[in-house]
């Protein structure tokens, strides 16, 4: 199975652009993904160079953006070729298949990152629990549904 997912931050702006041959979207990024910290080492990451197509490259392009926090799944593909001196160039990317944000909300004023996770004790404030079920202590509650944004 060659199933990948990296959350991390993008290095820059995602490069996009259109194929007239395949007639699609194709968006290019880098995401550094922060390695498990050492004892007493400074922090390391590692950079992976990812790629999307169609309506995923055109949500990348308008809404993402250098330091942003992200998550790409996708598989891990070789895209080994030989230049024109005749050198063997070896590199391996993602190809997206879902692309989503990994970030907060953020604030309008100042556009910081807002914590948007509830703690794990609290209940929702729209929603009541159902007649004698109360979550245990430390438990959350279940969504019911989701809204996309622009849905009312």
């Amino acid at each position: 199975m060659n199933r990948c997912i990296l959350v991390g931050r993008l290095t820059r702006d995602p490069e996009v652009s259109f194929s007239d041959k395949a007639q699609m979207s194709i968006a290019r990024f880098t995401v550094a993904v922060d390695r498990i910290p050492k004892r007493d080492g400074e922090a390391e990451a590692d950079f992976f160079n990812c790629v999307a197509f169609e309506r995923k490259a055109e949500f990348v392009e308008q809404y993402w953006f250098s330091g942003m926090r992200v998550a790409v799944c996708g598989r891990l593909q070789n895209d080994n070729y030989t230049n024109k001196k005749g050198e063997k160039i070896y590199s391996v990317s993602l190809k997206a298949d879902e692309v989503e944000f990994a970030d907060g909300k953020r604030e309008a004023d100042n556009g910081q990152a807002k914590n948007t996770d509830v703690p794990s004790n609290a209940a929702p404030a729209s929603r009541t629990a159902a007649p004698g079920h109360q979550p245990r202590p430390g438990q959350r509650r279940q969504p019911q549904g989701r809204e996309h944004p622009g849905q009312q």
